[in-house]
């Protein structure tokens, strides 16, 4: 098992957010992994460059932009390569953020398997392109990417035209989503558990569903935004939205997943420490860490 750091905030515009791989090794990842059996080694950060090391073409001003786009997709070609090396070595992977836009990499970097299936555990659906955002901000763009839809430059990552199967993609936890990226994301193909399917249907059954529906893939990717969670169970995040999992319903879809014996690798991003109380949403991501790659009760 190797854990890679991307401290990435130039996809957002919160500070605080590239500390999040300082935050869950401070919350003792590495000795929860490697008590659950695993031979763990840390292979240290990718090197980021600050915003304010960054500029925007101011030439592009009046076009549609995704910002820091250029700085954004260098630190993501490493991270495509430093993944695909991990899944080639026959390792499990276990990239922290930084903001979501690291997993346009880590997810490219697997894109030798067409049987990969990716799950999406978030508030939002990260299926913005620079059209359709509001923002501008990366870090809403890389579902999207990964599907072939926005920049070259996040859309190229993979070799050889790669793309991900939406019928192999599936989003759970959503409850913001902006309009224009609702109506792209109904026609995708993508597989969607809203907050009111969790609510009226239980954990319990919304997960088996999904491990049903991901019946034809043989690698599993959980790409695990904190913000998933609601704000009052993990509150240091950049964009937090009520009315989240609850810290049994997010546990409860770690081990759901981990008993399907698919996952491969592993994000846990958005954690922002400034914005943290006592670094519980660190400690909460290494739990939940720890219950899909094998920790059980009894």
């Amino acid at each position: 098992m190797r854990i890679l750091g991307v401290p990435m905030d130039l996809g957002q515009r919160r500070r605080g957010v590239d500390m999040g791989p300082f935050a869950v090794r401070y919350a003792g990842l590495y000795d929860r992994l490697a008590a659950l059996g695993y031979k763990v080694h840390d292979a240290g950060n990718v090197v980021v460059p600050v915003p304010e090391m960054t500029r925007d073409d101011p030439t592009l001003a009046d076009q549609p932009t995704a910002r820091h786009l250029p700085a954004i997709a260098q630190v993501l070609r490493e991270v495509c390569a430093a993944s695909r090396a991990i899944a080639a070595a026959g390792d499990i992977g276990v990239f922290l953020g930084g903001d979501h836009s690291i997993s346009a990499g880590t997810i490219a970097g697997l894109a030798s398997d067409d049987r990969l299936g990716v799950v999406w555990v978030d508030a939002h659906a990260d299926f913005n392109t620079p059209q359709t955002s509001p923002s501008g901000n990366v870090h809403g763009m890389p579902l999207a990417a990964l599907l072939g839809d926005g920049p070259t430059s996040l859309t190229s990552l993979a070799p050889g035209g790669w793309r991900l199967d939406p019928a192999s993609v599936i989003i759970v936890g959503l409850r913001n989503v902006d309009g224009e990226e609702r109506r792209r994301l109904v026609e995708s193909g993508v597989g969607v558990y809203t907050m009111r399917d969790i609510d009226e249907r239980g954990m319990a059954s919304v997960a088996g569903e999904m491990v049903r529906r991901l019946s034809h893939v043989d690698r599993l990717h959980v790409s695990l935004d904190l913000d998933s969670l609601d704000p009052d169970v993990a509150p240091g995040v950049g964009t937090p939205v009520p009315g989240g999992l609850t810290y049994r319903e997010a546990h409860l879809l770690m081990e759901i997943l981990a008993d399907s014996n698919m996952l491969r690798s592993l994000d846990l991003v958005e954690i922002n420490p400034i914005l943290d109380k006592g670094n519980a949403t660190a400690e909460i991501a290494v739990e939940l860490a720890a219950s899909l790659l094998g920790q059980r009760i009894l």
